[in-house]
């Protein structure tokens, strides 16, 4: 008997930018990190990721966005969570140079879930 694989949710808050190569990419993977950008972010719950779309993307590049989307639970295991705040302020920091191995891991696809303009 084949049972699904455990899966863990996780949000990210996005700009425009961002949001549209993971379009580009068939809602499966997230883009390449920029030199300045060491550590890609996912966080742990919907509304810490639904302040920083609407509160900072926004502010910052006209429209920010929430998505949502499941990882192998075994395999994000490995980065532990990181509160970055107060204590619902929960993130994975998973280093550049590990994000194809993470995206991977995805299972199914990335979700476009609020949008903020």
């Amino acid at each position: 008997m084949t049972g699904r694989r455990a899966t863990t949710t996780l949000w990210r808050p996005t700009g425009p930018k961002e949001l549209d190569l993971v379009r580009e990419s068939g809602w499966r993977a997230w883009p390449p990190r920029l030199p300045e950008q060491p550590i890609f972010y996912p966080v742990l719950n919907e509304d810490y990721a639904v302040r920083i779309a609407r509160d900072w993307n926004v502010l910052h590049d006209g429209a920010g966005f929430v998505t949502r989307f499941e990882v192998d639970s075994d395999f994000v295991a490995r980065y532990p969570v990181q509160q970055a705040g107060g204590r619902t302020i929960l993130e994975l920091w998973v280093p550049a140079e590990e994000l194809q191995e993470f995206n991977a891991h995805i299972v199914g696809r990335i979700q476009l879930v609020h949008e903020f303009r």
